[in-house]
């Protein structure tokens, strides 16, 4: 367990300490690491500090909305980024490729927005299990193997680097931030790319935000999971009416963990699986089937891709 009151001192002289006189721009993407971070940063070089949230027009339904309510009084820069990302992951299958071309674009956006401000270091909130996963090669994290070699910040600080995430969680209750923010489940950094197997595109990004939508609405608040999600995993045959359909396969997701590193499927009611199949399949069009993925971590990651 972590000491939080000597972590959040520690943490405040070290952001104080790399950043020197620099500006700062902090990645808010409004979960608890970024939000952890930006706490910390505040009170460490105060009005130097400039908090981007990036829509990468992967994000869950609704969730820019929230993030300008959640943050808006830190004057929270919005930056509308989607046409940039479909861009990049265009033809691209490759899961790390996948990875890779948005981490650079996520570098390439901080650059351009700290040119407004000056600033030259950049402040993101990496915990210690995107660090594991990446060097070990399991799969690169956009904010640490999938960033590029080369950026034209001074410094990038990680005040986070060596927590688990229910560490940050300790961390983000002795700052006081809202229960909001310290329960928030787990979001990955690529957003709902890495919730499409294949080709990221638009059709495909719309249809997977409705389905995690329906599946945090039915589990979140019952169930508690640590982290649940809506996936889609390929084509199947489907009836709809009197009509044959060649339609999409919703895998559904729904894990406990401590800390990230390994996990357990919930034992879902079939009630409720058969709830969110019976509303992914009539409520978003082009949903042929429904499953529930059971598999442990290992020997499955938690997210798809």
């Amino acid at each position: 367990m972590v000491d939080t009151d000597r972590f959040i001192r520690e943490a405040i002289e070290e952001i104080r300490r790399e950043a020197g006189d620099r500006q700062v721009v902090i990645a808010l993407s409004g979960g608890v690491d970024s939000s952890v971070c930006a706490a910390l940063a505040a009170a460490a070089v105060g009005e130097r500090l400039s908090p981007i949230y990036v829509d990468t027009g992967l994000m869950r339904k609704n969730e820019t909305d929230r993030i300008r309510e959640l943050f808006g009084h830190l004057s929270l820069s919005v930056v509308d980024a989607a046409d940039e990302f479909f861009a990049v992951l265009e033809g691209v299958v490759d899961p790390e490729e996948k990875r890779k071309a948005i981490g650079e674009r996520f570098i390439r956006i901080f650059e351009r927005e700290a040119l407004k401000t000056g600033a030259t270091a950049l402040l993101q909130g990496t915990i210690f299990p995107d660090r594991i996963e990446s060097e070990g090669g399991i799969k690169s994290h956009h904010n640490v193997g999938g960033m590029p070699l080369e950026c034209s910040f001074e410094c990038v600080i990680e005040p986070l680097r060596d927590l688990y995430k229910d560490e940050v969680r300790e961390v983000a209750r002795a700052l006081d931030l809202p229960a909001e923010i310290q329960h928030r489940m787990p979001f990955p950094g690529p957003g709902l790319a890495v919730r499409v197997l294949g080709e990221v595109t638009r059709e495909k990004i719309g249809i997977v935000r409705e389905a995690n939508a329906i599946v945090e609405q039915e589990l979140v608040e019952p169930f508690k999971p640590w982290q649940c999600l809506a996936a889609l995993v390929g084509l199947g045959t489907g009836v709809k009416g009197d009509v044959r359909l060649h339609g999409w396969i919703v895998s559904v997701r729904a894990v406990n963990s401590r800390d990230g590193m390994t996990a357990d499927p919930l034992e879902l009611p079939f009630g409720t699986l058969a709830r969110i199949a019976s509303r992914c399949t009539a409520e978003i069009p082009g949903v042929a089937r429904v499953v529930y993925d059971v598999t442990p971590k290992p020997p499955a990651t938690i997210e798809y891709e």
